[in-house]
């Protein structure tokens, strides 16, 4: 009983502070990271928190979601400030992943097994070169094992590095999340329909 209420509790207090809406057709994150979405996602957005990435979902949170990060500069953090309830109240405060410019593929991999780290216990299980957003990347696969309730959580990702003209190396990923049994393979596919389509923007160049 305590699995199946804990979730459920932690999607209300979510539900009271964030907003979801259905997205399709052409969308853009952070004006950068265009991808294309043919079936129906559900967009979650924090008016309190101003997280570096877009947060989808299709059956909730937090069940499961795909995130979108695009263009994160060198010197800045990949998440906001993890939240109270995601650690044990005797446990250190965790540092925030923060992208620098020059960081090995495991390296870049590394920042999103110390971000998830603060939902549970994370193991990466792969990592293979990829494509992503048209450019050389590294797809990687991993485990969390969620602290608030044990269940058992399967992910993929894809991170890659493209250089800006004007700010230097910037960061552009993806992250799919959902629960290991049943979810994850019914879901991936649907996932990386989405992932196929990222391309990053070409910078306009004004007068």
């Amino acid at each position: 009983m305590k699995k199946i209420l804990a979730p459920l509790l932690l999607a209300a207090a979510l539900s009271a502070c964030t907003s979801v809406a259905k997205i399709e057709g052409d969308q853009v994150v952070n004006e950068k990271l265009a991808v294309h979405v043919s079936d129906a996602w559900n967009k979650v957005d924090d008016p309190w928190e101003a997280d570096p990435y877009d947060t989808w979902t299709r059956e909730g949170l937090p069940l499961d979601h795909l995130r979108f990060w695009g263009g994160v500069r060198e010197g800045q953090p990949l998440m906001t400030k993890p939240m109270v309830f995601l650690r044990n109240d005797d446990q250190k405060e965790r540092r925030i992943p923060t992208f620098r410019a020059g960081l090995p593929p495991e390296k870049l991999v590394s920042l999103f097994e110390e971000l998830y780290s603060t939902a549970g216990a994370v193991t990466v299980t792969r990592v293979d070169p990829a494509t992503f957003a048209g450019q050389k990347a590294v797809r990687f696969e991993f485990t969390v094992t969620r602290r608030i309730d044990d269940l058992t959580m399967r992910g993929v990702g894809w991170v890659t590095v493209k250089r800006s003209p004007v700010y230097g190396d910037e960061l552009y990923a993806a992250t799919f999340v959902a629960p290991k049994l049943s979810f994850f393979e019914r879901m991936l596919p649907l996932a990386e329909a989405v992932v196929r389509t990222a391309k990053i923007k070409t910078p306009s160049h004004r007068m």
